[in-house]
């Protein structure tokens, strides 16, 4: 059976460009490193459209618990690196790198159990959260995803998945988060309207035991492009 990976999310919440810029310039510092220490691809994303302070979304693959450590670990101890990113690491209490950082950490679900990089240039990713009332409901949406086919649905409609994943340690638990990849605005409005009319989800989505009313209470959608450092 395929290991499933860990993912963790980070979301930078920056109030200038100096922040930003700060903070682009240490993942194109970091990326290499974490890809020495044995993570294949990171990501590095910037809000669409920014509303009100901008952020920046990180998402970072790790094919076990004890790989995250070791990567941390291994930046800690990586003494070029950490000379090289001083600017960012050691930025003084009245002229931070960041407002704050908000962190989640993921397990892969079973049936898509490692990341997918998406081909093409310029793409828009959506990065979405279904939010449950409770562990019940949250593992029961998970189960639409991988035992009753919604992922083969999302496949087979060319959404481009990035990855899917339940938060395990984060904010607003339980939840689930995935990232799928579109063309342009056009490309998603289009494959959004295919998605709610194909017959397979009405089949799933019709059975009372898989109502939104019982199994989500909030759903979150950001639109994402890649940063000039992301692997993705």
């Amino acid at each position: 059976m395929e290991k499933k990976s860990f993912y963790e999310l980070r979301i930078y919440t920056l109030k200038d460009e100096y922040q930003q810029k700060l903070t682009e310039d240490f993942y194109k510092l970091a990326i290499p490193v974490f890809n020495q220490l044995g993570v294949e691809k990171v990501g590095v994303f910037k809000e669409l459209e920014p509303s009100g302070p901008g952020k920046i979304y990180v998402l970072i693959p790790y094919n076990s618990l004890a790989h995250f450590a070791e990567v941390n670990t291994g930046l800690e101890n990586n003494e070029s690196f950490q000379n090289a990113a001083a600017a960012y690491l050691n930025a003084p209490a009245e002229r931070p790198a960041y407002e704050r950082i908000e962190s989640s950490l993921m397990k892969a679900f079973k049936n898509f159990p490692s990341l997918a990089t998406s081909a093409g240039q310029n793409l828009i990713f959506e990065l979405r959260q279904y939010q449950s009332a409770t562990d019940a409901a949250g593992k029961k949406k998970i189960e639409m995803f991988n035992d009753q086919g919604e992922i083969d649905i999302f496949k087979r409609l060319e959404f481009n998945p990035v990855f899917w994943g339940e938060t395990l340690i984060g904010p607003d638990r339980p939840n689930l988060m995935y990232m799928v990849s579109f063309n342009d605005l056009a490309d998603k409005d289009a494959k959004w309207s295919a998605f709610l009319e194909d017959a397979q989800w009405k089949e799933i989505s019709s059975l009372p035991e898989n109502s939104n009313d019982l199994l989500i209470n909030l759903i979150t959608s950001t639109l994402l492009i890649s940063a000039a450092a992301s692997q993705i």
